[in-house]
Order: structure tokens, then C-alpha cells, then sequence
């Protein structure tokens, strides 16, 4: 029995220009981090040939072909895993419209744990470049790749994403003790109750995307930006750049927001957040804000019909934490 554990993730700021067709030109960057929460992949041998695959489904098949779980299915087929397994996975939170990365967190933790079956090693690099190959290039999904390498690398991340190649760089961001604790603490989120599903809006985007140049451009700055105020341990600035984020992010596509998300929000703000955003594609999903400490409780009151996620960013990428075969 092999187990694997894959962080969820949330992304702060320059989502949207990890998309290929906006970097492969313009190039694009996203400040992001993986946070304490993950999806667990089990997988183990079965005595007969069948697969049998659980989430919160179960297939019992005699082929790959015939499995409907569509990332899991095509990481047997990358993997050339065809026989005889058992997979299974189990999350921290709902995995479907979190906003937190969940589907690559997915894909990238059954091929860790494939991989890991055959005792084939394989680095972030790979597992996230062959993620982004079954979401975008295989299953033809509008999405960016963002997503996919932070569930592969972990920690607090700045990823470049390089115009023409398509060459991803990515720098993990030191924070001195305080700096972490701060951010840490000061960024919340709260489950809105709404689930969506991030394809359509991201179609949408994705299509909208030679519309909205300057937007994303700006988008892009506001990355860069904040990644060298939080070296400097500016941790507030993050608050009211996350709000004119947020601003930016909603003309990306018609249902980022919704009237009902939009008060959320508003309420959000005038309890005493600085900035914040829907996490993921937007449209539902987690509500993630920027608060100081002495405002959060007033926060909480005003929010108190949300159940609020507790967490702290994630130090690790994806890993095996067990590893048994006879």
C-alpha cells in the first residue's frame, strides 16, 4: 500500500495569465502558495485484474477505457498502469468547486502515486508537466497551469511563465519568521456553500482573453509587485492589492462574481477586510480575505453564517508519507 499527499493550494495574485494563450505571448507570472490541507491517494495491488477506483464514487472495471474519472483514468494511461490496482482518494475539504486547486491536486497526486507503484522516481517538474499534458492537451480543458505546479512543488512560490517556450521558472519565497506568521494569520477563508463548475467560466475566459490584454497586464504587475512588498515584509499591502485584484479578476468573464457573491464581499470589507477574492475560477466555492488581527472577530461575527476553513501555507509539494509493498 502506497500513500500520497497533495496540497491544496491558494492563489494569490496573477491568476488568469498562466493561461497558454496568454503567456506563450505575452508571458505571465503568478505569486502563489500550497496551504496545510491535501488530497490522499491510496493505492495498492489487487489479487485479480480488475481496477477499482474510489472517490466519492466507486468503479470497479475491467479496463481503463471504461473508467469515467477522467484525470484518474488518463494517469493510469500515462503511467502504463492497466491491471490490478486499487486507487482511492480522500480530501480535507469538498473537492468539487473548492477554488483550491482540487482537480490538479488530483491528477498530480494519482500520478505521484502510480509512479511511485512502478518505483519510478520522478521530480515536481515532471509530475507537473505531465498534469498540465492530461488536464490541457488530453482532456482539452480550459485551464491554466498554476495549479498543477504548485501541488508538485509546495511552499510559497513565484512562478514565471515564459513567452514563446512556455519555459516555467519558479522561485520558492523565503519569508523571516515574522513575515510568515503575519501572512499566516491575517488570510482567512471561509466556505461560501456555492459549487460550481470551473469550466464554463473558465471557458469563457480563456475566450475572452484577446479582449482583455490590458487587464491581465495589469493583473501580471500587480504579481510582481507584490511578491517584492512581501519579501520586504510588507504583509498589508497584500490586503488592498488583492482588493484591486479582485477588481481586475471580475472582468475576466460574466460569472467570476454574482450579486450574492459581490455582498459577501462588500459585507467582508466593511467588517474590516483589506482585499480578498473568491479563490479558484470564482463563481463560488471558498471566500478567501485579507484581515488584520484586530478586526478578524468582528470579521467572524459579520461572516458567522460561513463556516470558516482554519489554515496556514503548506511547506511541502506532493509526497509519499507511505510506502509498504511486499
Amino acid at each position: 500500500m502506497i500513500i500520497v499527499q497533495t496540497p491544496l493550494r491558494t492563489s494569490l495574485f496573477g491568476g488568469g495569465t498562466d493561461f497558454p494563450a496568454y503567456f506563450l505571448e505575452h508571458g505571465g507570472c503568478v505569486l502563489t502558495s500550497a496551504i496545510d490541507k491535501s488530497i490522499f491517494v491510496v493505492i495498492k495491488r489487487r489479487f485479480d485484474d480488475r481496477l477499482r477506483v474510489g472517490y466519492t464514487r466507486a468503479e470497479l472495471v475491467d479496463s481503463v477505457g471504461e473508467l469515467r474519472h477522467e484525470l484518474i483514468r488518463e494517469a493510469f494511461r500515462l503511467t502504463g498502469i492497466d491491471h490490478g490496482v486499487e486507487l482511492n482518494t480522500m480530501g480535507d475539504i469538498p473537492s468539487e468547486g473548492s477554488g483550491l486547486g482540487s482537480s490538479s491536486t488530483v491528477t498530480v497526486g494519482a500520478l505521484h502515486a502510480l509512479y511511485t507503484l512502478r518505483r519510478q522516481l520522478v521530480t515536481a517538474e515532471e509530475l507537473a508537466r505531465q498534469a498540465c499534458h492530461i488536464e490541457i492537451d488530453i482532456l482539452g480543458k480550459p485551464i491554466g497551469i498554476q495549479d498543477q505546479y504548485i501541488a508538485a512543488y509546495g511552499g510559497l512560490r513565484f512562478f514565471e511563465f515564459r513567452p514563446g517556450t512556455g519555459e516555467v521558472r519558479t522561485t520558492r519565497l523565503e519569508l523571516d519568521a515574522t513575515t510568515q506568521r503575519r501572512l499566516n494569520h491575517n488570510l482567512l477563508l471561509f466556505y461560501t456553500g456555492v459549487t460550481r463548475q470551473a469550466d464554463a467560466i473558465l471557458g469563457e475566459q480563456q475566450d475572452n482573453i484577446g479582449r482583455r490584454l490590458a487587464v491581465l497586464d495589469q493583473m501580471k504587475a500587480l504579481a510582481y509587485s507584490a511578491c517584492v512588498e512581501l519579501q520586504g515584509g510588507n504583509v498589508d499591502a497584500l490586503g488592498e492589492m488583492l482588493h484591486e485584484s479582485w477588481l481586475l479578476k471580475r472582468q475576466l468573464a460574466s460569472k467570476i462574481s454574482s450579486s450574492d457573491l459581490d455582498e459577501l464581499y462588500d459585507t467582508a470589507r466593511r467588517a474590516g477586510a483589506l482585499g480578498g477574492k473568491i479563490a479558484g475560477a470564482g463563481g463560488g466555492g471558498f471566500l478567501m480575505l485579507y484581515c488584520p488581527p484586530e478586526r478578524q472577530e468582528h470579521l467572524r461575527r459579520q461572516l458567522g453564517h460561513l463556516r470558516e476553513l482554519p489554515f496556514n501555507l503548506g511547506q511541502d509539494g506532493s509526497k509519499v508519507i507511505f510506502d509498504y509493498q511486499r
